[in-house]
């Protein structure tokens, strides 16, 4: 993960043919890999990305057919195909038309206007019919002007769901344990929001893709989070003695990681829970659950059934549904019908699945908000899904077919990057009003107090990579970013939620300046945060920008204990990762360190680091980085609940697949040991840690940033042991 910095300067004007149709299409003839430099997109890569849009490119013929068919289609265009409004301004696009053009809005609350003026926030449907006799039938998006700030200054834990195991876990955590999670840091702890990685659902397989963000679908979540026994029909199961055997299995599972040492296994999680909810669901429901069951049905309709009928299919064909029949490919074939009728029963199962695994989702909301938590629970928007997987089936026409999104080489990767994920094609989604993304936007944010959004700057512009091809041979495509960001806007303020933009990386000019007009606050890494346009030094607090989370790592990178102490480049050394030689890295590291360091002892906050013991010294410098946090206007401060115990294990080590157990992790002490939600409860080091960052208050002109100070327990010298 690179520092922020800006990147690509406007595009010079194309000069050919085949880079006048590409630009007319969004696609980038070039990219600027640093403010000095620019690289031309190949031929291969233009013809790759128009061909997604069904453009044919292919030969010089093509090229001008295609460019004479776009000219003339956008010179008879009356309007784009989503347009809008935002705050009640009336949209240039609407005062550019010819004069008499008659207005004509049907709103979605079912209301004809003939003017924008005064509209209901929503998606409505707008004819214009101008005197030349042009019609446009199009979608007009109205969206309040801005999101507003976050209810005061607020501190919150940032965890990764599957590591957190509970005595109650049946092998990874659950939803049960989210609940007691927000329910105590809420109540205990003061704590403002508990941030998860993304709970879509996966796609299903051996093994399973591990990784949260390549998931089957997005909109709807995965069951493997159920906390099985919290399902009231659990209660009535009638075979007992096998329900005490999943029990048994469950605690087995359970202890293998938590004593033996075992890596979290989510096949052998997911299959136990499959058998329980197989009884589960052979249990009636009684008349208010149907009602209940009913309504989420009708509620969700078509993508619901959709995502059930895939997920039975996929019992039978395997995961990959570009390996299944001909006639199963496509979800709207009436051999897909026939299927979904014979497998009926199988459909229906894994509906009842998504519902309950929604309805735990939402519980686990409400014991934030009954905590006392302003925000409650940010939920994580991965930024695709994974091209065998129920969205890429049922969403199809959405998909650039033969194209995947990464990142183009850069100064911190000269090969780039290829995620395998398949983009979304701007020109359908505009199309059809962001159908897709509203959608996927109100099921996220129905239990969310927030919503942080992977690689935000996807909203604006993707690295599109034709599949077989290096991230080298991929361009640029532009997204209606006022679009995406207004649709946002829509829904979130609809939910009364708040946006978190994850806009780590190299970051074009305007996107940050963008968001944050429109209320999307960013994200503020510490190690990231220096004075790039000067001398390279740590930026000091008071520069950092208030609309923003700021937190001291992610899960993509080291804890803070592995970075002070320099076993991150230890651990790259063993899986062959290093670009540099072991001791350049090491010197490079601890370079970094000492700067900021430096920092903080200039600033008063490092306390309690004297006296020769490293466990004493590495809390004291842990807490000392989240006074500096605290320092900050930073508006969100996210402490990684793995650093209040100081796990030196990052979760995800980036540019690795089997040399490191990627997601499979559970939160651990200094040691190694794992470490259960009870026992974070009642730890010291923790609390020590939230002590620094729980008071609520104003930021001071020096000391914590809050008052309160230490707290109760006391300064790390009087916790730590060497």
């Amino acid at each position: 993960m690179a520092p922020s910095r800006p990147a690509d300067p406007p595009q010079t004007a194309p000069r050919t043919p085949l880079s006048r149709l590409a630009e007319l299409h969004g696609v980038a003839t070039s990219y600027h890999p640093s403010p000095d430099r620019t690289v031309a997109a190949s031929d291969a890569a233009l013809v790759a990305a128009l061909a997604a849009f069904d453009v044919d490119a292919s030969t010089p013929a093509a090229v001008h057919a295609a460019l004479a068919s776009r000219e003339a289609e956008t010179e008879r265009r009356l309007l784009p195909p989503t347009v809008v409004c935002w705050g009640g301004r009336v949209p240039d696009e609407l005062t550019g038309l010819p004069d008499g053009t008659r207005l004509r809005i049907a709103t979605e609350q079912g209301e004809t206007r003939t003017s924008v003026a005064q509209l209901p926030p929503g998606v409505h449907a707008l004819r214009a019919a101008a005197p030349d006799g042009r019609v446009a039938d199009v979608h007009l998006v109205v969206a309040p002007a801005r999101l507003p700030a976050p209810p005061g200054r607020t501190y919150g834990l940032l965890v990764q769901l599957y590591s957190l195991l509970s005595r109650r876990s049946w092998g990874m955590g659950d939803l049960g344990d989210l609940g007691e999670l927000t329910a105590w840091a809420g109540r205990a702890l003061g704590a403002g929001f508990v941030q998860v990685n993304p709970l879509h659902a996966a796609v299903p397989g051996a093994p399973t893709d591990p990784s949260p963000y390549r998931p089957s679908s997005r909109r709807f979540p995965d069951p493997v989070h159920l906390r099985v026994e919290d399902i009231p029909e659990f209660a009535y199961v009638d075979d007992r003695d096998r329900v005490r055997t999943l029990l048994e299995r469950a605690e087995r599972l359970r202890e293998s990681v938590l004593r033996k040492g075992a890596l979290i296994d989510r096949d052998a999680v997911w299959e136990l829970k499959r058998e329980a909810l197989e009884l589960v669901r052979a249990v009636p429901l009684g008349p208010g659950r149907q009602a209940a069951y009913a309504d989420f049905l009708a509620e969700e309709g078509e993508a619901l059934e959709d995502h059930a009928t895939w997920c039975a299919l996929a019992e039978v064909y395997g995961s990959d549904w570009r390996r299944w029949p001909v006639g199963l490919r496509d979800p709207r074939s009436s051999a897909t019908a026939r299927a979904r009728g014979e497998l009926m029963d199988r459909v229906d199962f894994h509906s009842r699945l998504i519902w309950l695994t929604d309805a735990q989702l939402a519980a686990a909301q409400r014991s934030a908000r009954d905590a006392g938590m302003p925000v409650g629970l940010v939920h994580d928007l991965a930024v695709g899904v994974h091209p065998d997987g129920a969205d890429a089936w049922a969403q199809q026409e959405y998909f650039a077919a033969g194209m995947s999104v990464g990142a183009p080489p850069d100064a911190f990767n000269a090969r780039g990057q290829d995620w395998g994920l398949p983009p979304w094609r701007p020109d359908r989604l505009a199309a059809s009003g962001y159908a897709p993304y509203r959608h996927l936007l109100r099921a996220l944010f129905r239990h969310a107090g927030a919503l942080r959004i992977d690689h935000v700057m996807g909203l604006f512009r993707l690295w599109w990579v034709p599949q077989g091809q290096p991230p080298t041979e991929g361009t640029y495509v532009r997204y209606d970013a006022e679009a995406m960001l207004a649709v946002l806007v829509l829904e979130a303020s609809r939910a009364g939620a708040l946006v978190i933009g994850e806009d780590l990386g190299t970051v074009e000019p305007g996107v940050r300046e963008t968001l944050q007009g429109r209320g999307v606050l960013g994200t503020s890494v510490l190690w990231f945060e220096r004075d790039w346009d000067g001398d390279g030094l740590p930026l000091p607090p008071d520069r950092w920008r208030a609309d923003c989370l700021a937190t001291a790592t992610t899960h993509d990178l080291p804890p803070t204990a592995a970075r002070l102490t320099g076993d991150h480049v230890e651990l790259r050394d063993r899986l062959g990762l290093l670009t540099g030689t072991l001791d350049e890295e090491r010197a490079a590291a601890a370079a970094d360190t000492g700067e900021w360091l430096a920092l903080l002892t200039r600033l008063g906050m490092l306390r309690g680091a004297s006296g020769g013991c490293p466990a004493v010294a590495e809390e004291a410098e842990i807490q000392a980085v989240h006074r500096f946090l605290l320092r900050t206007p930073a508006r969100m401060i996210g402490v990684w609940l793995p650093d209040t115990v100081g796990d030196r294990r990052p979760q995800n080590l980036p540019g690795t697949w089997d040399q490191y157990p990627n997601w499979r992790l559970p939160i651990a002490d200094a040691e190694g040991r794992p470490v259960t939600l009870e026992e974070l409860a009642a730890s010291p080091r923790l609390h020590a840690l939230l002590d620094v960052v729980r008071a609520p208050g104003p930021r001071q002109a020096g000391g914590d940033g809050a008052p309160g100070g230490e707290g109760a327990s006391g300064g790390a010298s009087e916790r730590a042991e060497c």
